[in-house]
């Protein structure tokens, strides 16, 4: 029982074993710095996961990072050799061509000790020098003891380092080293960086500044305390839509319903569960949205009068009556920002172009998607789609590809409305 309909997870890593060039990483330039701390074994699977997504990545390691963990193991995952002296021969000018040749640089993690040097501006080591010689994006990832993290120079530190422009990207509250216990001074998880670093790589001078509201998963709707009326949808399409957007630098607000999937990172998460909630969300979200994508399987119908208590087997009754649910998009059109980009989805069955089309006209949109939820490889459960793209003017089919393809084959389409109404 689907209506504004989609299929769409926090994005997936890369398959053991498989080279998957991706967009904003592929063939992209990433130093990667890793400093002395415990967290710096984490990094490995960092390294692994942005040559595995095409990025050209050139690992530098601290002197007292080599006592955490073997260069040798960044070598196997990027396959390129580690530097580490500044004034090693044959090197003299690594940090030169480094900083030179970087589109990201990112350190993780970041000890307290590095972050004290890189805030006033040491050039002691081959990866503080890089800093001072870079014009690219800086991401520092702080790991330590939660004292540590919380001493007022640390914090002094934090400050000045982000007047110099560097996005800090945690850390965590978790776990800490050994006897530690819990606190704030976690590394962020590999994942996590991995996409600070795609929004670093992807930012687009068209989506600064802009919202963006995105919809994904299905809605549960109650039959009784213990049941409900649901679909099959998984959010992933929806999911990679508001990922896609995030790193190209929109402020993404991703309301969701029931899913598996881990939210992405970035984007803000609101979850809901009906379509009530999900129309309540989208309202009071639109007035402040320059682009809605709803891309969430909402349900048509709900039972008129779920029970208060579970219906047992034998006094199951023999029908169950249905009324329809509210019609998000079409809800919103009073709710409008001008000018705002509206998206919908069209989940079929069979030729559902006559029917995208009407939902196109009725509802005010921009553009639909309509994807089949009878094709192989596209719809529900799998993670790669087949979409035609229409708008007034005509319609384009796009061939089979990757969720994530097809988000960004979307938010480009969207981009040159965006440009168009600057």
């Amino acid at each position: 029982m689907i209506g504004e309909a989609g299929e769409s997870g926090r994005a997936s890593r890369p398959a053991a074993g498989v080279a998957t060039g991706r967009r904003p990483w592929l063939g992209r330039h990433v130093v990667l710095g890793i400093t002395g701390g415990i967290a710096a074994y984490k990094f490995v699977q960092l390294a692994r996961d942005l040559a595995r997504y095409g990025a050209i990545v050139d690992v530098v390691m601290t002197h007292a990072a080599r006592e955490f963990v073997g260069p040798i193991s960044f070598e196997a995952v990027t396959g390129r050799p580690v530097l580490s002296g500044i004034l090693d021969q044959g090197h003299a000018l690594d940090h030169i061509r480094l900083a030179r040749d970087a589109d990201a640089v990112c350190i993780a993690p970041a000890t307290a000790d590095f972050m004290a040097r890189a805030a006033i501006g040491r050039s002691d080591d081959l990866l503080a020098a890089i800093l001072l010689a870079t014009r690219a994006p800086v991401l520092i990832c702080p790991a330590m003891n939660d004292h540590m993290w919380t001493h007022e120079q640390t914090q002094a530190n934090v400050v000045r380092l982000r007047e110099l422009g560097y996005t800090m990207v945690g850390p965590a509250t978790g776990p800490l080293a050994f006897g530690e216990g819990v606190g704030p001074g976690r590394a962020e998880e590999p994942d996590a960086v991995l996409e600070h670093i795609g929004r670093a790589l992807g930012a687009e001078p068209e989506w600064a500044g802009r919202r963006v509201v995105v919809t994904a998963g299905p809605t549960r709707e109650a039959v009784d305390p213990v049941r409900v009326l649901s679909n099959r949808s998984s959010g992933r399409m929806g999911f990679a839509i508001a990922a896609a957007a995030w790193r190209r630098g929109a402020d993404v607000l991703l309301i969701a319903g029931p899913t598996q999937a881990d939210p992405p990172h970035g984007p803000r998460y609101h979850r809901i569960e009906t379509a009530d909630e999900m129309a309540a969300a989208v309202g009071d979200a639109v007035a402040s949205a320059d682009v809605l994508i709803m891309a969430a399987a909402v349900a048509d119908f709900r039972p008129a009068a779920p029970a208060t208590d579970k219906i047992r087997k034998a006094e199951a009754p023999a029908a169950l009556s249905l009324e329809p649910t509210p019609d998000v998009l079409r809800t919103t059109r009073d709710r409008r920002r001008p000018g705002a980009i509206m998206v919908g989805f069209a989940l079929e069955t069979g030729d559902g172009r006559d029917h995208a089309r009407a939902k196109l006209r009725d509802k005010g949109l921009d553009l639909i998607v309509l994807n089949a939820a009878d094709e192989p490889g596209s719809g529900f459960d799998v993670d790669t789609n087949r979409v035609t793209l229409i708008d007034a003017s005509g319609e384009e089919a796009l061939p089979l590809m990757s969720k994530d393809d097809v988000a960004d084959a979307l938010l480009d389409r969207v981009r040159t409305r965006l440009d168009g109404r600057s």
